[in-house]
């Protein structure tokens, strides 16, 4: 049995509209758990990797609720802090067409909010694993959360973990008062994976790819050669960079390919054609549980990882809510180039 992977974020109840209607319209919402690296654990439960999932949750109905919901995907719950008063909420709107989805949050004051450092023994939440997953939506969400992600980071890397994270930038966090930016600066130098999407870069480090055109879904893998060697060169610690590519020529339409870059060599996967887009929310966390499958769990060429990350996250778009409820024959079946979604009997 492989040793753990362990993620560590916030994870929230999502309230959709159904059927795409928009906030104005509805009159109900569909209630489910997400939340970054909840949607990372879910994956690697699919493939049934061990994985621990870190948070902090209210003591009260809604709490216990949520535990059970992860535990019936195979996500482990061990080390989980219990106090505060709310679970953080988000509202999303899913788009179509030519109108974007639109997401708000209420999560100030969560229970995951209050964190502070010393509540979660990092140590004991180590003892049995291999690899260490958080997202820039972590540090985003409070200062206590930040200090307690940069606690964990240190301890992972004192421990000899392999630490990953994906940049994840969302502006309408980062309020409490240091930039994101400044923040990240102090997560990354202790990363050993770097995941971003095509704007992350820029909108956290100030690193542009030359000749993109994200607004027209101009997006091209090799244009992104440069970025992860100017985070590498900016950040020692980094043996692998990710990039994820999607093309928007609509919200119902979208392209999606990936870049690694991995200890000097870049890799490029194939591109898909996803029409139409069912719920692109937690493709990114797709992505990134199925590169640590690929690299971590099942130890893979980086090719081979960056391949099988890129088809798990193409499948995310067929899938309502924010878990990739995918099995591995299933993404290996599309990364060898079936991609008729034929039905199977």
């Amino acid at each position: 049995m492989p040793k753990e992977v362990v993620t560590f974020g916030e994870i929230m109840l999502r309230l959709a509209p159904p059927a795409h209607q928009r906030f104005e319209q509805a009159e109900s919402f569909v209630a489910t758990f997400a939340g970054a690296e909840a949607n990372v654990a879910a994956s690697l439960a699919a493939f049934e990797a061990p994985v621990q999932f870190v948070t902090r949750l209210p003591p009260n109905d809604i709490g216990s609720k949520c535990v059970r919901l992860l535990r019936r995907y195979g996500i482990g719950t061990d080390h989980l802090a219990w106090g505060g008063d709310r679970l953080g909420l988000f509202y999303l709107e899913n788009g179509a067409a030519q109108r974007g989805s639109k997401v708000i949050y209420d999560r100030s004051f969560s229970s995951f909010a209050g964190l502070e450092r010393g509540v979660i023994d990092w140590r004991q939440v180590f003892a049995d694993a291999a690899w260490f997953h958080f997202t820039g939506i972590t540090p985003a969400v409070s200062m206590g959360a930040a200090d307690t992600c940069l606690e964990a980071v240190e301890v992972a890397k004192a421990v000899g973990l392999t630490v990953s994270c994906d940049l994840n930038y969302r502006a309408k966090l980062w309020q409490w008062g240091k930039s994101a930016g400044e923040v990240m600066k102090e997560l990354v130098k202790h990363c050993d994976v770097l995941v971003a999407n095509e704007e992350d870069a820029e909108r956290v480090f100030g690193i542009v790819a030359p000749d993109v055109d994200i607004e027209k879904g101009r997006v091209v893998g090799d244009n992104y050669v440069s970025v992860c060697e100017e985070l590498v060169g900016r950040f020692p610690s980094l043996r692998t960079v990710a990039v994820t590519l999607r093309g928007s020529i609509s919200a119902s339409h979208n392209t999606w390919s990936g870049l690694l870059w991995h200890e000097g060599r870049a890799y490029v996967a194939p591109t898909y054609d996803i029409l139409p887009v069912v719920d692109r929310v937690g493709s990114g966390d797709a992505f990134n549980g199925a590169l640590i499958y690929g690299l971590g769990v099942a130890g893979r060429e980086p090719q081979w990882a960056l391949d099988f990350a890129v088809a798990a996250s193409c499948l995310k778009h067929s899938i309502h809510g924010d878990f990739n409820l995918v099995t591995v024959a299933e993404v290996e079946k599309l990364a060898a180039g079936n991609v008729s979604g034929r039905v199977v009997r």
